[in-house]
Protein backbone atom coordinates (compact mmCIF):
# COMPACT_ATOMS: atom_id res chain seq x y z
CA UNK A 1 0.00 0.00 0.00
CA UNK A 2 1.49 3.41 -0.92
CA UNK A 3 2.27 5.91 1.77
CA UNK A 4 -0.52 8.47 1.42
CA UNK A 5 0.73 11.07 3.89
CA UNK A 6 3.50 11.64 6.36
CA UNK A 7 3.01 12.15 10.04
CA UNK A 8 4.28 15.50 11.31
CA UNK A 9 5.10 16.02 14.96
CA UNK A 10 3.35 19.09 16.36
CA UNK A 11 2.13 20.36 19.74
CA UNK A 12 -1.26 19.10 20.87
CA UNK A 13 -2.17 22.63 21.93
CA UNK A 14 -1.02 26.08 20.86
CA UNK A 15 -2.72 28.78 22.92
CA UNK A 16 -1.84 32.41 22.14
CA UNK A 17 -3.93 35.04 23.91
CA UNK A 18 -4.10 37.27 26.96
CA UNK A 19 -4.59 35.07 30.00
CA UNK A 20 -3.47 31.90 28.23
CA UNK A 21 -1.48 30.64 31.20
CA UNK A 22 -4.71 30.11 33.11
CA UNK A 23 -5.44 27.13 30.86
CA UNK A 24 -2.29 25.22 31.81
CA UNK A 25 -3.61 23.24 34.78
CA UNK A 26 -6.77 22.33 32.86
CA UNK A 27 -4.71 21.14 29.88
CA UNK A 28 -2.55 18.93 32.07
CA UNK A 29 -5.63 17.25 33.52
CA UNK A 30 -7.97 17.16 30.52
CA UNK A 31 -5.20 16.20 28.09
CA UNK A 32 -4.24 13.20 30.15
CA UNK A 33 -0.75 14.61 30.70
CA UNK A 34 -0.97 14.83 34.47
CA UNK A 35 -4.33 14.41 36.17
CA UNK A 36 -2.79 14.99 39.60
CA UNK A 37 -0.50 17.85 38.61
CA UNK A 38 2.63 15.84 39.43
CA UNK A 39 4.93 17.92 37.24
CA UNK A 40 8.23 19.71 37.60
CA UNK A 41 8.12 23.40 36.71
CA UNK A 42 11.39 24.92 35.50
CA UNK A 43 11.25 28.70 35.77
CA UNK A 44 13.47 31.48 34.61
CA UNK A 45 14.09 34.64 36.60
CA UNK A 46 11.50 37.40 36.82
CA UNK A 47 8.23 36.65 35.10
CA UNK A 48 8.83 32.90 35.07
CA UNK A 49 8.96 32.88 38.85
CA UNK A 50 5.87 35.09 39.02
CA UNK A 51 3.85 32.78 36.77
CA UNK A 52 4.91 29.80 38.86
CA UNK A 53 3.48 31.54 41.94
CA UNK A 54 0.22 32.24 40.09
CA UNK A 55 -0.07 28.57 39.12
CA UNK A 56 0.89 27.22 42.55
CA UNK A 57 -2.68 27.03 43.94
CA UNK A 58 -3.74 25.03 40.86
CA UNK A 59 -0.68 22.77 40.71
CA UNK A 60 -0.36 21.82 44.35
CA UNK A 61 1.67 18.68 43.55
CA UNK A 62 4.17 20.50 41.33
CA UNK A 63 7.85 20.89 42.12
CA UNK A 64 9.29 24.26 41.12
CA UNK A 65 12.99 24.46 40.22
CA UNK A 66 14.88 27.57 39.07
CA UNK A 67 16.82 27.67 35.82
CA UNK A 68 20.09 29.32 36.83
CA UNK A 69 21.97 29.09 33.54
CA UNK A 70 21.59 27.91 29.96
CA UNK A 71 24.44 25.42 30.17
CA UNK A 72 24.56 21.72 29.40
CA UNK A 73 26.05 21.13 32.84
CA UNK A 74 23.15 22.83 34.63
CA UNK A 75 20.60 21.03 32.47
CA UNK A 76 22.17 17.69 33.39
CA UNK A 77 22.06 18.63 37.06
CA UNK A 78 18.34 19.38 36.75
CA UNK A 79 17.79 16.09 34.94
CA UNK A 80 19.54 14.23 37.75
CA UNK A 81 17.22 15.92 40.26
CA UNK A 82 14.17 14.88 38.25
CA UNK A 83 15.31 11.26 38.23
CA UNK A 84 15.17 11.21 42.03
CA UNK A 85 11.37 11.27 41.90
CA UNK A 86 8.55 10.45 39.50
CA UNK A 87 6.93 13.15 37.37
CA UNK A 88 4.39 13.19 34.57
CA UNK A 89 5.78 16.14 32.61
CA UNK A 90 8.16 19.08 32.54
CA UNK A 91 6.73 22.60 32.33
CA UNK A 92 9.14 25.30 31.18
CA UNK A 93 8.22 28.90 32.00
CA UNK A 94 10.20 31.91 30.86
CA UNK A 95 12.15 33.23 27.91
CA UNK A 96 14.19 31.44 25.30
CA UNK A 97 16.99 30.28 27.59
CA UNK A 98 14.65 28.78 30.15
CA UNK A 99 12.58 27.00 27.52
CA UNK A 100 15.70 25.60 25.84
CA UNK A 101 16.89 24.18 29.16
CA UNK A 102 13.42 22.73 29.85
CA UNK A 103 13.28 21.09 26.41
CA UNK A 104 16.72 19.56 26.87
CA UNK A 105 15.97 18.33 30.39
CA UNK A 106 12.65 16.80 29.29
CA UNK A 107 14.42 15.01 26.46
CA UNK A 108 17.09 13.63 28.82
CA UNK A 109 14.48 12.19 31.20
CA UNK A 110 12.03 11.14 28.45
CA UNK A 111 9.11 13.25 29.67
CA UNK A 112 6.64 15.40 27.70
CA UNK A 113 7.34 19.12 27.91
CA UNK A 114 4.97 22.08 28.01
CA UNK A 115 6.32 25.52 27.03
CA UNK A 116 4.97 28.70 28.62
CA UNK A 117 6.64 31.63 26.84
CA UNK A 118 6.96 35.01 28.54
CA UNK A 119 8.65 36.78 25.64
CA UNK A 120 8.97 36.43 21.88
CA UNK A 121 12.71 36.84 21.47
CA UNK A 122 13.28 33.93 19.06
CA UNK A 123 11.77 30.88 17.36
CA UNK A 124 12.79 28.32 19.97
CA UNK A 125 9.31 28.32 21.51
CA UNK A 126 8.22 25.19 19.65
CA UNK A 127 11.38 24.08 17.85
CA UNK A 128 13.20 20.73 18.10
CA UNK A 129 16.42 22.60 18.89
CA UNK A 130 17.89 23.82 22.20
CA UNK A 131 20.65 26.42 22.18
CA UNK A 132 22.84 25.76 25.20
CA UNK A 133 26.34 26.53 26.39
CA UNK A 134 29.00 23.87 26.79
CA UNK A 135 32.58 24.51 27.78
CA UNK A 136 32.10 28.23 27.28
CA UNK A 137 30.59 27.98 23.77
CA UNK A 138 27.03 27.92 22.52
CA UNK A 139 25.81 24.94 20.56
CA UNK A 140 22.54 23.63 19.13
CA UNK A 141 21.17 20.31 20.37
CA UNK A 142 18.29 18.22 19.08
CA UNK A 143 15.35 17.84 21.47
CA UNK A 144 11.72 16.79 21.41
CA UNK A 145 9.29 19.57 20.53
CA UNK A 146 6.89 20.75 23.26
CA UNK A 147 3.67 18.83 23.74
CA UNK A 148 1.86 22.14 24.26
CA UNK A 149 2.72 25.81 23.83
CA UNK A 150 1.24 28.73 25.76
CA UNK A 151 1.99 32.35 24.93
CA UNK A 152 0.29 34.64 27.42
CA UNK A 153 0.22 38.07 25.81
CA UNK A 154 -0.34 39.76 29.17
CA UNK A 155 3.11 38.64 30.25
CA UNK A 156 4.66 39.23 26.82
CA UNK A 157 3.61 42.88 27.02
CA UNK A 158 5.45 43.22 30.31
CA UNK A 159 8.72 41.91 28.93
CA UNK A 160 11.33 44.45 27.78
CA UNK A 161 10.15 45.72 24.39
CA UNK A 162 13.58 44.95 22.93
CA UNK A 163 13.04 41.26 23.67
CA UNK A 164 9.63 41.27 22.01
CA UNK A 165 10.88 43.07 18.91
CA UNK A 166 13.84 40.75 18.51
CA UNK A 167 11.53 37.89 17.56
CA UNK A 168 10.80 39.86 14.41
CA UNK A 169 14.46 39.71 13.44
CA UNK A 170 14.60 35.96 13.97
CA UNK A 171 11.47 35.13 12.01
CA UNK A 172 12.23 37.34 8.98
CA UNK A 173 15.73 35.82 8.80
CA UNK A 174 13.94 32.69 7.52
CA UNK A 175 13.92 34.34 4.09
CA UNK A 176 17.72 34.44 4.04
CA UNK A 177 17.95 30.87 5.34
CA UNK A 178 15.61 29.65 2.59
CA UNK A 179 17.68 31.42 -0.07
CA UNK A 180 20.75 29.62 1.28
CA UNK A 181 18.92 26.29 1.26
CA UNK A 182 17.97 26.75 -2.40
CA UNK A 183 21.56 27.72 -3.15
CA UNK A 184 22.77 24.48 -1.53
CA UNK A 185 20.25 22.58 -3.63
CA UNK A 186 21.58 24.18 -6.85
CA UNK A 187 25.27 23.92 -6.02
CA UNK A 188 25.48 20.67 -4.04
CA UNK A 189 22.27 18.81 -4.76
CA UNK A 190 21.09 19.17 -1.16
CA UNK A 191 17.41 18.20 -0.97
CA UNK A 192 14.97 20.91 0.06
CA UNK A 193 11.88 19.83 1.99
CA UNK A 194 9.07 21.77 0.35
CA UNK A 195 6.72 21.58 3.33
CA UNK A 196 9.37 22.81 5.76
CA UNK A 197 10.27 25.62 3.35
CA UNK A 198 6.62 26.62 2.97
CA UNK A 199 6.12 26.81 6.74
CA UNK A 200 9.29 28.87 7.20
CA UNK A 201 8.36 31.26 4.39
CA UNK A 202 4.78 31.59 5.59
CA UNK A 203 5.94 32.52 9.09
CA UNK A 204 8.37 35.16 7.79
CA UNK A 205 5.94 36.75 5.37
CA UNK A 206 3.17 36.85 7.98
CA UNK A 207 5.29 39.40 9.85
CA UNK A 208 7.36 40.99 7.10
CA UNK A 209 4.76 43.29 5.56
CA UNK A 210 2.55 44.12 8.55
CA UNK A 211 2.39 47.83 9.24
CA UNK A 212 1.37 47.52 12.91
CA UNK A 213 3.89 46.98 15.69
CA UNK A 214 4.39 45.22 19.01
CA UNK A 215 1.92 47.66 20.56
CA UNK A 216 -0.84 45.77 18.76
CA UNK A 217 -2.39 42.59 20.16
CA UNK A 218 -3.02 41.41 16.60
CA UNK A 219 0.64 41.85 15.75
CA UNK A 220 1.80 40.02 18.89
CA UNK A 221 -0.57 37.16 18.06
CA UNK A 222 0.77 36.94 14.52
CA UNK A 223 4.38 37.09 15.70
CA UNK A 224 3.74 34.36 18.29
CA UNK A 225 2.13 32.11 15.69
CA UNK A 226 4.93 32.83 13.22
CA UNK A 227 7.58 31.80 15.75
CA UNK A 228 5.67 28.59 16.46
CA UNK A 229 5.43 27.87 12.73
CA UNK A 230 9.18 28.38 12.39
CA UNK A 231 9.69 25.75 15.06
CA UNK A 232 7.40 23.36 13.20
CA UNK A 233 9.32 24.02 9.97
CA UNK A 234 12.45 22.78 11.73
CA UNK A 235 10.59 19.76 13.10
CA UNK A 236 9.40 18.86 9.59
CA UNK A 237 12.89 19.27 8.13
CA UNK A 238 14.55 17.39 10.96
CA UNK A 239 17.07 20.20 11.32
CA UNK A 240 17.27 23.97 11.68
CA UNK A 241 17.94 24.32 7.93
CA UNK A 242 14.72 26.17 6.96
CA UNK A 243 15.35 28.86 9.58
CA UNK A 244 19.15 29.01 9.81
CA UNK A 245 21.61 29.90 7.06
CA UNK A 246 24.51 32.29 6.69
CA UNK A 247 22.56 34.72 8.86
CA UNK A 248 22.75 32.36 11.85
CA UNK A 249 26.34 31.43 11.11
CA UNK A 250 27.17 35.12 11.54
CA UNK A 251 25.01 35.22 14.68
CA UNK A 252 26.89 32.32 16.27
CA UNK A 253 30.25 33.80 15.32
CA UNK A 254 29.34 37.12 16.96
CA UNK A 255 28.21 35.21 20.06
CA UNK A 256 31.56 33.43 20.22
CA UNK A 257 33.79 36.42 19.52
CA UNK A 258 31.85 39.23 21.17
CA UNK A 259 29.51 37.64 23.72
CA UNK A 260 26.75 39.79 25.10
CA UNK A 261 26.73 42.51 22.44
CA UNK A 262 23.15 41.72 21.40
CA UNK A 263 20.46 39.05 21.54
CA UNK A 264 19.62 36.17 19.21
CA UNK A 265 16.81 37.76 17.21
CA UNK A 266 18.58 41.07 16.70
CA UNK A 267 21.73 39.33 15.45
CA UNK A 268 19.67 37.13 13.13
CA UNK A 269 18.12 40.21 11.54
CA UNK A 270 21.49 41.89 10.97
CA UNK A 271 22.91 38.65 9.58
CA UNK A 272 19.97 38.19 7.22
CA UNK A 273 20.30 41.74 5.94
CA UNK A 274 24.02 41.30 5.25
CA UNK A 275 23.49 37.95 3.51
CA UNK A 276 20.82 39.48 1.26
CA UNK A 277 23.36 42.18 0.39
CA UNK A 278 25.97 39.52 -0.45
CA UNK A 279 23.47 37.77 -2.74
CA UNK A 280 22.66 41.07 -4.42
CA UNK A 281 19.02 40.22 -3.82
CA UNK A 282 17.64 43.76 -3.88
CA UNK A 283 14.03 42.69 -3.32
CA UNK A 284 14.80 40.68 -0.20
CA UNK A 285 17.24 43.31 1.03
CA UNK A 286 14.66 46.09 0.75
CA UNK A 287 11.88 44.06 2.39
CA UNK A 288 13.97 42.96 5.38
CA UNK A 289 15.49 46.42 5.78
CA UNK A 290 12.05 48.08 5.83
CA UNK A 291 10.79 45.58 8.41
CA UNK A 292 13.78 46.04 10.71
CA UNK A 293 13.47 49.84 10.44
CA UNK A 294 9.77 49.71 11.22
CA UNK A 295 10.41 47.76 14.42
CA UNK A 296 13.44 49.81 15.46
CA UNK A 297 15.73 46.80 15.24
CA UNK A 298 19.49 46.82 14.59
CA UNK A 299 20.48 46.77 10.93
CA UNK A 300 24.18 47.60 10.84
CA UNK A 301 27.23 46.51 12.88
CA UNK A 302 27.32 49.82 14.77
CA UNK A 303 23.73 49.22 15.92
CA UNK A 304 24.92 46.19 17.91
CA UNK A 305 28.08 47.89 19.14
CA UNK A 306 30.52 46.38 16.63
CA UNK A 307 32.98 48.14 14.37
CA UNK A 308 33.16 47.25 10.70
CA UNK A 309 36.40 45.37 11.41
CA UNK A 310 34.84 43.36 14.24
CA UNK A 311 31.84 42.45 12.12
CA UNK A 312 34.13 41.42 9.24
CA UNK A 313 36.04 39.17 11.63
CA UNK A 314 32.77 37.51 12.67
CA UNK A 315 31.82 36.98 9.02
CA UNK A 316 35.19 35.32 8.39
CA UNK A 317 34.70 32.97 11.35
CA UNK A 318 31.00 32.31 10.62
CA UNK A 319 31.37 29.25 8.33
CA UNK A 320 33.26 27.37 11.07
CA UNK A 321 30.19 27.51 13.32
CA UNK A 322 28.26 25.17 10.99
CA UNK A 323 30.89 23.20 9.01
CA UNK A 324 28.29 21.02 7.28
CA UNK A 325 26.12 23.92 6.09
CA UNK A 326 26.40 25.50 2.64
CA UNK A 327 25.33 29.14 2.47
CA UNK A 328 26.19 32.28 0.57
CA UNK A 329 29.25 32.62 2.83
CA UNK A 330 30.68 29.26 1.74
CA UNK A 331 29.63 29.86 -1.84
CA UNK A 332 31.49 33.16 -2.19
CA UNK A 333 34.45 31.92 -0.10
CA UNK A 334 35.76 35.46 0.38
CA UNK A 335 39.17 36.17 1.84
CA UNK A 336 39.68 38.69 4.66
CA UNK A 337 40.25 41.65 2.35
CA UNK A 338 37.18 40.82 0.26
CA UNK A 339 35.03 40.43 3.37
CA UNK A 340 36.20 43.80 4.66
CA UNK A 341 35.31 45.39 1.33
CA UNK A 342 31.83 43.83 1.30
CA UNK A 343 31.17 44.91 4.88
CA UNK A 344 32.21 48.48 4.04
CA UNK A 345 29.91 48.41 0.99
CA UNK A 346 27.05 47.06 3.07
CA UNK A 347 27.41 49.82 5.65
CA UNK A 348 27.66 52.51 2.99
CA UNK A 349 24.60 51.21 1.11
CA UNK A 350 22.34 51.04 4.17
CA UNK A 351 23.54 53.96 6.26
CA UNK A 352 21.07 56.47 4.84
Amino acid sequence: MPLLARMVASPLTVDVRPGAVEGLSRLLADGGISSGGKVVVLVGPGQGEEIAQVLEPRLVNATVLPVRSASIEHARELAATLRESSYDAVVGIGGGRSLDVAKYVATLVALPMVAVATNLSHDGIASPVASLEYDGRKGSYGVHIPLAVFVDLDYVRRAPVQMVRSGVGDVVSNLSALSDWRLAETERGEPVDGLAAALARMSAEAVLYRTDTVDSTDFLTTLSEALVLSGLAMAVAGSSRPCSGGDHEILHAVDQLFPGVSNHGELAGVGALFCAFLRQDDTQLAAIDACLRRHVLPRLPADIGLSAEQFATAVAVAPTTRPDRYTILEHLDLDAAQIGSRVDGFIAALSS
